[in-house]
């Protein structure tokens, strides 16, 4: 399939969640700018309502929902932090938020998307919970796909409007996370749109390939995680995420586990910011690409969230000895 989703759409959600959301911060790293080389932006979404750039879609796609279907209801598979975001969306326009999760969910994320007000049932693993939703939406309540969805990307994407007006100038180089595939193809409308010349870089950690396998097969591929960086664990892509990989991306980048967390450790101690492995992931990419860089160019790293347990990352530091 051709990817549906356009700078317009993109510029349109931008409209309709101006004020649900929050404008995160960019800024220039000195650090970061020292370490890589060329002059180097975070984007800080790590500062992000529910703690990730999930709010964004979710208020884009829930605040078009009919009067019938707020009664209804939204029903939604996530262990991670769409789960969350939809249940902060849903309690703050009104409606209820059924979310199906995995029994390996860690148990942060299930008490997190309590706190937001969501209702959880646990299901076997996401194979049987996406069967689950289906059953749902039979019976009429409204499924929000955590990343198959036109109105959820093009939500997302408005992250990369706020980067792009807020980075002072031309970016040459942007390194993203990828988990589904939904926040790299919003943000790729939104960016690519504006200069087709900038160059996004895709990340996935070892062990949460979802979107390399599929795109090396021509098709959606189902993944079992093995990642520490459980928000990456999508179990497929979609037709429509990997047609926005391969119109947006320059590349996919693979990290280990242990480099993400040794970068996670580094931005929570030099930039004094608390991010997941899922966020650190892209610092650790843009170093391998280093050498890759030319004199003069500008590069952003998107940090996507913050929803990490502490004491998951004091027992990566002992596992990964970093």
């Amino acid at each position: 399939m051709d990817f549906d989703v356009t700078l317009a759409d993109v510029q349109a959600a931008a409209t309709r969640i101006a004020g649900k959301v929050r404008r995160t911060p960019t800024y220039h790293s000195a650090g970061l700018s020292a370490r890589l080389g060329v002059e180097t932006w975070v984007k800080l979404e790590s500062l992000q309502l529910a703690g990730s750039f999930k709010v964004r879609g979710c208020y884009n796609r829930l605040m078009e929902l009919s009067e019938a279907e707020l009664r209804r209801g939204v029903v939604t598979v996530s262990g991670g932090n769409h789960a969350i975001a939809v249940s902060l969306v849903a309690h703050a326009i009104g409606t209820r938020a059924l979310v199906l999760m995995p029994k390996a969910t860690p148990a942060l994320n299930i008490r997190l998307t309590q706190e937001a007000g969501g209702d959880v049932e646990l299901c076997e693993d996401s194979v049987a919970a996406f069967a689950k939703a289906e059953e749902y939406e039979r019976q009429g309540m409204v499924h929000v796909h955590s990343y198959d969805d036109p109105a959820i990307i093009a939500g997302h994407g408005t992250l990369g409007l706020e980067l792009a007006s807020d980075a002072g100038g031309r970016l040459d180089h942007v390194f993203i996370s990828i988990g589904g595939g939904g926040f790299s193809a919003g943000v790729g409308a939104a960016l690519k749109g504006l200069d087709p010349a900038v160059r996004l870089h895709g990340v996935e950690t070892a062990g949460a390939t979802t979107m390399s396998q599929a795109l090396a097969a021509g098709q959606p591929v189902p993944i079992r995680s093995t990642s520490i960086a459980r928000t990456l664990g999508a179990p497929f892509a979609t037709e429509r995420t990997m047609a926005a990989a391969r119109q947006f991306l320059e590349e996919i980048v693979v990290v280990p586990d242990a480099e993400a967390v040794r970068e996670l450790i580094w931005v929570l101690q030099n930039e004094r910011v608390l991010v997941e492995p899922a966020a650190a992931c892209v610092v650790a990419a843009a170093l391998a690409r280093k050498e890759s860089f030319q004199p003069g160019e500008r590069i952003c790293l998107v940090l996507c969230g913050s929803n990490v347990a502490l004491e998951d990352i004091a027992r990566w530091r002992s596992e990964f000895a970093v």
